[in-house]
């Protein structure tokens, strides 16, 4: 246990939205020095777009798998139903979550939302390895906001839209 006193007091804090600090790859290189390896097996197979609930049995994967799940499924019957004209409540979140601004924007609402999740989560553990496992899935959201990068995105869709209008005007 004390290992994990020392590995967790190293790692620097994270906040929503900020510029990371820790590379992913020396978190888990450190992890991998300071983890047993059954638990560091069950942390690098935290993935926070592919999660499974049964890494493991542990408890941590089995909460988040249930809460990823009820939120990809709440988001995707909201949007069938806008598409269907109809309207749906959710229950994880409100509506105007979905509602208001562009996809990038209701996208880092919905990265919000999972770290707020995993914030009230962490509050139950210190120097565990459920800890750390958190810690990653934030470490992942943070990386995923990096990504984002809005030049890059209108480039990418400029050239989607140019093939398609391209592929379109052959098949006439």
């Amino acid at each position: 246990m004390d290992r994990y006193y020392y590995f967790i007091s190293t790692l620097p804090m994270l906040f929503f939205d900020r510029e990371v600090q820790l590379q992913r790859e020396v978190f888990l290189d450190e992890a991998s020095r300071w983890l047993s390896g059954g638990d560091y097996k069950i942390l690098t197979s935290m993935d926070m777009r592919t999660i499974s609930g049964e890494i493991g049995g542990h408890p941590i994967a089995r909460w988040y798998s249930r809460f990823e799940t009820g939120l990809r499924r709440e988001t995707a019957a909201w949007r069938t139903a806008q598409k269907n004209n109809q309207d749906y409540k959710t229950t994880l979140f409100p509506v105007a979550l979905l509602k208001e601004g562009n996809p990038l924007d209701v996208e880092k609402k919905l990265l919000k939302l999972r770290w707020d999740e995993l914030d009230e989560r962490e509050r139950d553990y210190h120097f565990d390895l459920a800890y750390v496992m958190i810690y990653y899935l934030k470490l992942q959201i943070l990386y995923r906001l990096s990504t984002f990068n809005k030049e890059k995105g209108l480039e990418k869709f400029q050239k989607l839209y140019e093939v398609n209008v391209w592929t379109e005007s052959l098949e006439k």
